[in-house]
């Protein structure tokens, strides 16, 4: 099912956009924006064909349709340890636009926010969208580990958001239980909120667990809110669906009030979060393959570049990106602009434009394609720095 054989190259260069291969010149592999290049499950293709069979396309509620909310609040408990019902979901256009709500709805201009470093860049723009003031805290470029002594520095009158994003993109960890009781803990002693960024939560290798922020303790459920989507785990980021999810029903509905989720300026195709539920009731089978796959390929991806001497790769927890030391002295920049140059293959340079400042001398590489695929990118890569 995730051969190079079940890849349409040519839809791809059609359709494939965000730096992938409908964005580059002929001949060049991108291993860049972390999105499949797999066709999507056919149960999702079907639950699309028979939504529209009876040719009606009206409105929809505007927070959301009953089976969808149903959908994430379900797999949420079933596979997150999650408390949620129905009615604490809000059905919103991508995992960004929630983050983006989220913050606008928190943040006064001039008010903090703590987001880590690094870490994917949408969470500093959502910020400054807002105009918020953006305080980095320092992750572990390795393991991914939190300096809590230097979140809590942080901390002062005009904090009012603690972003974190679990698992962790670029660095594919997972958070423990016991670490998300810690920033509960933190942020209930200073009554901060917390967003949790939850996108890459289905895609995590070797039966690790994974705990839903609010689901570690009472303190977690209170003044915060969780951001999901589909463009990982199901392949449909065109489709612009995804969640925010919130234990506390009256602030859910006063942010679905604030956010004009409540009338028909904002609202979410049904189309799309009928793919979404058809992604979380009966497209689970198609996910497990891909997922296996994944772990696959991420220790393919692993072993490649290890015996390289040019980077020194991560294992990531979670996620479909490692994102490697470089090892020979370049900026990420420079290496990523060698590779595509002399190599014709696409990486994200670890800059501060995507990641933060703590991303410099790395770069991030995503292996959710074909074996064949990854293998002939890596060695590309590879073998444009023996040149």
């Amino acid at each position: 099912m995730f051969t190079n054989n079940d890849i349409n190259f040519e839809a791809l260069k059609r359709k494939a956009y965000n730096g992938r291969w409908a964005a580059l010149e002929d001949g060049i592999i991108p291993l860049t924006a972390a999105d499949p290049d797999f066709r999507i499950a056919s149960e999702i293709e079907q639950g699309i064909i028979e939504y529209l069979k009876d040719g009606y396309l009206s409105y929809g509620p505007f927070s959301g349709l009953p089976e969808f909310k149903k959908s994430v609040a379900d797999h949420f408990n079933q596979e997150k340890h999650g408390s949620f019902s129905p009615e604490n979901v809000l059905a919103v256009n991508s995992a960004a636009q929630g983050m983006f709500l989220i913050a606008s709805y928190v943040l006064n201009p001039g008010d903090e926010a703590i987001i880590l470093d690094p870490v994917d860049f949408l969470f500093k723009k959502s910020v400054e969208t807002a105009g918020g003031k953006v305080m980095l805290c320092p992750v572990d470029k390795t393991t991914g580990a939190i300096d809590f002594e230097k979140l809590v520095s942080l901390i002062n009158p005009r904090t009012k958001l603690i972003n974190i994003c679990n698992p962790h993109n670029p660095l594919g960890t997972v958070y423990a239980k016991e670490v998300l009781i810690k920033i509960a803990e933190i942020a209930s002693a200073h009554d901060l909120w917390v967003m949790s960024d939850e996108i890459w939560s289905d895609i995590i290798y070797d039966q690790k667990e994974f705990y839903t922020y609010s689901s570690v303790s009472e303190m977690a459920k209170r003044k915060s809110f969780t951001v999901y989507g589909f463009s990982k785990s199901f392949g449909i980021a065109g489709l612009r669906i995804g969640a925010v999810l919130c234990n506390d029903q009256d602030v859910l509905e006063d942010f679905t009030e604030k956010c004009n989720f409540n009338s028909t300026i904002e609202g979410v195709s049904t189309l799309s979060q009928i793919a979404g539920c058809a992604a979380l009731e009966k497209a689970k089978p198609w996910y497990k393959e891909f997922l296996l796959h994944l772990q696959n390929n991420r220790d393919l991806a692993f072993r490649l570049l290890n015996r390289s001497e040019i980077v020194t790769p991560n294992l990531p927890e979670a996620t479909f990106v490692l994102f490697p030391k470089i090892e020979n002295g370049m900026s990420s920049d420079e290496f990523a602009q060698h590779a595509l140059t002399h190599g014709k293959v696409a990486i994200v340079p670890g800059s501060e434009r995507w990641f933060g400042k703590g991303a410099e001398g790395h770069v991030r590489i995503c292996f959710s394609t074909s074996q064949e695929i990854l293998e002939e990118g890596i060695n590309r890569l590879i073998t444009s720095f023996l040149r």
